[in-house]
């Protein structure tokens, strides 16, 4: 069976690099496992990489351990050009993009803590969810 797909929100991925502790650290050992496959687009990465760059003043990690860490997670996941833009769709329209990569990727899911700023995905087939949410879908799947 295969694995599904998902984008992960900035949110999840600062908080999952912030603490060891929690949903969000445990969903990057688990995406570095194969248990699910995160979907990335450049613009997604470059919103990656600037919410992170404040992290080296708030935790141990140095730019390089940040910088290590997004590339690897680039490495493993599905990497998708978007074409396309319904803006605005959500409550949010600086989410938009999320949910354009999540459709163009034929993603289940969005992985975030914020459920309230993808009101209105699952009319295009994705469950916004929280890490918590994610992980006891994972533990689910056969």
């Amino acid at each position: 069976m295969a694995v599904p797909r998902v984008v992960l929100d900035t949110n999840v991925i600062y908080a999952g690099l912030r603490s060891r502790q929690g949903a969000s650290f445990r969903l990057l050992q688990l995406a570095a496992r194969g248990a699910f496959e995160p979907a990335l687009s450049v613009p997604l990465l470059l919103e990656y990489e600037h919410t992170t760059s404040r992290l080296p003043s708030e935790t141990s990690l140095s730019t390089e351990d940040i910088a290590n860490v997004l590339d690897f997670l680039a490495s493993i996941s599905h990497l998708q050009e978007v074409y396309f833009a319904w803006r605005p769709t959500l409550p949010d329209p600086d989410d938009d993009f999320i949910l354009e990569l999540a459709v163009a990727a034929n993603c289940s899911h969005i992985v975030t803590f914020n459920i309230r700023d993808f009101r209105g995905s699952d009319q295009f087939g994705v469950t916004a969810v929280t890490p918590n949410e994610f992980l006891s879908i994972l533990r689910q799947t056969p």
